[in-house]
């Protein structure tokens, strides 16, 4: 059986020493681990991908984990590498990103499914009918925002869907949405934020005489 686990708590000494023992003792071998301690919050953030005997169920290593994770106040989650993330896009116009996304898991380099494509226009429908994965038109306006983000989280509810990738979508989600959905919503853009904002980036960054260009992922 192939897990991830992942965690994130108050940084202090043992912790990956308490959870690399209770794996051990379960006889799990660790195959890639990664770590990150964020100084400024004091947090240590660990994903860890580990195989055990084939009669070793989830059940037995959350029951096995969960005095250390109790001990040390993790916010822990494991999954079965098995099992494939089910994944929301939404997009807008521009749809470069989506085709990308949906190439990756059509050829097996994204190991994941996508149950659903979101946008606020209709550009992308024939794509989305031609790949097969169900399309929503959603249009948003300032009177109509809320009622769109409900319809959202009656979708993620309805097709258990673990993460949002926003691929180009050009509309900001609201404080409400983003915290509800913290650590599930993945967006990728330029590294220009917030030096130079709007639809325009690109141009205000030359007219600027800007020589560097990135890119920056958030979750």
């Amino acid at each position: 059986m192939q897990f991830i686990l992942t965690f994130s708590c108050p940084d202090q000494a043992g912790i990956v020493a308490g959870v690399t023992t209770v794996l051990a003792q379960q006889g799990a071998d660790i195959t890639e681990t990664h770590q990150f301690s964020d100084r400024s919050t004091g947090q240590l953030f660990m994903r860890l991908a580990f195989a055990t005997p084939a009669t070793t169920c989830m059940a037995d290593i959350q029951t096995c984990l969960a005095p250390v994770a109790q001990q040390f106040g993790m916010n822990m989650r494991l999954h079965d590498a098995a099992s494939l993330p089910r994944i929301i896009i939404m997009v807008s116009r521009f749809d470069h990103a989506l085709l990308n996304l949906l190439y990756q898991v059509r050829v097996g380099w994204l190991r994941a499914e996508i149950v659903a494509i979101v946008s606020n226009h209709q550009d992308s429908e024939a794509t989305a009918h031609q790949a097969g994965v169900p399309y929503y038109y959603w249009p948003v306006n300032p009177q109509n925002k809320t009622e769109q983000e409900d319809r959202l989280r009656a979708l993620v509810a309805s097709t258990q869907a673990d993460l949002i990738v926003l691929a180009r979508y050009m509309q900001v989600l609201s404080d409400t949405l983003s915290a509800q959905f913290s650590g599930r919503i993945i967006n990728i853009h330029h590294s220009f934020l917030p030096s130079f904002k709007g639809a325009r980036p690109y141009h205000q960054a030359y007219a600027r005489g800007v020589k560097l260009i990135g890119a920056t992922a958030h979750t």
